[in-house]
C-alpha cells in the first residue's frame, strides 16, 4: 500500500495547533447544564442510563394500560351485538324456543350414520353454517337499527329457514330408509 502524502501533510500542518489539555474538575457539569438549557435532545450515554431506569417502568405502565384500555373495547364491542332476547321478554322466549327446536333436530341429525344419507347431512350443515353467518350479520344489523322490525322479521325468518332445512333433510333420511327398506324386501321376496 502506499501512504497517503495529503493526510500527512495535512498532520504536519496542524502539529502543535491540536488542544491536549484536559478540562477542570466542573466541565463535565457546566457541559451537561449548557445542554438542559439547550433542550438538546440527544444527551450522553450517562445520563440516558440514569432517564432509562425511571423511564422503563413508565413505558412498561403506559403498554399495560394501552392493551387494557384495546381489550376492554374489543370485548365490549362483542358484547354490544343484540339478538333477540335483547329486544323484548317475548322475543327472548322465541329465540329459546327456536334454539331448543334447532338443538333437538341436530341432534336427531347425529343420530343418522348411514353412509346413502351423509352427503344430505353435510348439505344440511353447510347451508344452517351459511344461515348462521347471515344471523350474525342481522344482530350487527338490528343493534345498528335500533331495534328495526325488518330485520327483527329477519331474524325469525332465518330462525324459520334453519328448522326448516332440519326438518326437510330428516324427512328425505326417513324416506331414503323406507326406500332401502323396500328395496331388501323386494330382494328377499325374490
Amino acid at each position: 500500500m502506499k501512504p497517503d502524502t495529503n493526510l500527512d501533510d495535512l498532520f504536519k500542518t496542524l502539529q502543535g495547533n491540536f488542544d491536549v489539555e484536559t478540562p477542570d474538575a466542573h466541565h463535565k457539569d457546566r457541559f451537561l447544564a449548557k445542554l438542559k438549557n439547550q433542550h438538546v435532545t440527544e444527551l450522553p450515554p450517562e445520563i440516558k442510563h440514569k432517564h432509562a431506569v425511571f423511564v422503563k417502568p413508565f413505558l412498561a405502565v403506559a403498554a399495560t394500560v394501552i392493551l387494557l384500555i384495546t381489550l376492554t373495547f374489543i370485548f365490549n364491542k362483542a358484547e354490544n351485538t343484540t339478538d333477540l332476547a335483547s329486544v323484548s321478554p317475548e322475543m327472548a322466549k322465541t329465540q329459546s324456543f327456536f334454539n331448543a327446536t334447532i338443538s333437538q333436530e341436530l341432534k336427531q341429525l347425529e343420530k343418522e350414520n348411514a353412509p346413502e344419507v351423509q352427503p344430505l347431512i353435510q348439505d344440511a350443515l353447510k347451508q344452517l353454517n351459511i344461515l348462521e353467518a347471515d344471523y350474525n350479520k342481522l344482530k350487527l344489523d338490528l343493534s345498528n337499527s335500533g331495534h328495526d322490525k325488518r330485520v327483527i322479521y329477519a331474524m325469525i325468518s332465518n330462525f324459520q329457514n334453519r328448522i326448516e332445512i332440519l326438518e326437510n333433510v330428516l324427512e328425505t333420511i326417513d324416506n331414503v330408509k323406507q326406500l332401502k327398506n323396500i328395496s331388501n324386501d323386494n330382494q328377499n321376496t325374490i
